[in-house]
Order: C-alpha cells, then structure tokens, then sequence
C-alpha cells in the first residue's frame, strides 16, 4: 500500500476560518468552515486541508480521491525509475598469477559499467596473513587497472583473513 500523508478532509476539519482556493487554484478568500463546505458540497468535491500551520490553515476544493490516486501513481512511478545499485564481489587470493588477475579485472570492469559497485577481496589463507602487504599491493594495481572506469570509496582495510575494497562506478 502506497505511503501517502492523510490529510484533513471535510467535517474532520475543526478551524472556525479557513483560507479556502478553489478548484483551478483560485483564491476564495478567508471565510467560515460551514461556508467552505457548504461551497465543496455544491461542486460535489471535498474540502481538503493542505496546509495545517497556516494562519488561517489553508483548505482546497478538491476531488480527494483523484487526488490520492494520483499521488499513489506518482509514487508508484518514482519507485519504477529508482535504480538498485548491487555490489558485486571479486575475490583474489594473495598468491594469485598475472593472467588470473587480468581476468578478474576485466570482469570488474564490464561489472562497473554495468552501473553496479564492486567489492574487491584478497582473502589470506594460513601464513599469508604475515604478508599483508602483498594484499596492498594487489589492490592498489587492481585500483590502478580500473581508474578510468571505477573510484575506490576508501583506503583498503583488513577485515578478518581478507582485505576489503570497495570500488564505485564513475
């Protein structure tokens, strides 16, 4: 169910004077709550209250229903255009070949083009963990291959066994 903020309508309204705008946007003027109404009832809409801090609050001839409805396809639409950008993970190890390497950074590559962000991790496996800096080294050249393509987010920390960086789409 779409969020919409509900707003004071017709006999819910409890002012003893409102500014009231008309259907197209027009100014009625500061008149009685019974007045206002009674000018909705005529027009077969609802007085609607859009702006309660108002001094007077400010109430709207209008059709709430059409009014919630396209709010709710408004939203809806918003909703349909917001773009989820994914994380995707490259793992390497800290004795990894050249080749092995350039194929990973290709993929992490065509992954930054796609749009999506990419988590690049040397994880360290038994006495590795004494050579760190080999992992720094791997994702500095790693940070250097996808430069024109990616931005790293931060400086490469070491988590647990594996050495973490995160790569975002340009």
């Amino acid at each position: 169910m779409p969020i919409i903020n509900d707003l004071m309508i017709n006999e819910q309204i409890r002012d003893k004077e409102v500014r009231v705008v008309g259907p197209e946007g027009e100014q009625i003027g500061i008149i009685s709550i019974k007045e206002a109404q009674k000018l909705a009832s005529e027009k077969n809409m609802d007085l609607v209250k859009i702006a309660p801090q108002a001094k007077p609050p400010v109430c709207k001839i209008m059709d709430y229903g059409k009014h919630r409805f396209d709010a709710a396809k408004k939203e809806k639409e918003a909703r349909k255009k917001q773009k989820t950008v994914s994380v995707k993970e490259v793992r390497l190890s800290a004795s990894i070949e050249k080749h092995d390497f350039e194929t990973k950074m290709r993929n992490a590559e065509k992954f930054l083009k796609a749009g999506d962000k990419v988590k690049i991790s040397v994880v360290f496996r038994g006495r590795e963990m004494m050579h760190t800096q080999k992992g720094i080294g791997i994702l500095e050249q790693a940070i250097v291959l996808l430069e024109e393509v990616g931005v790293a987010e931060q400086k490469p920390k070491l988590e647990g066994r594996s050495m973490i960086i995160v790569v975002a789409p340009k």
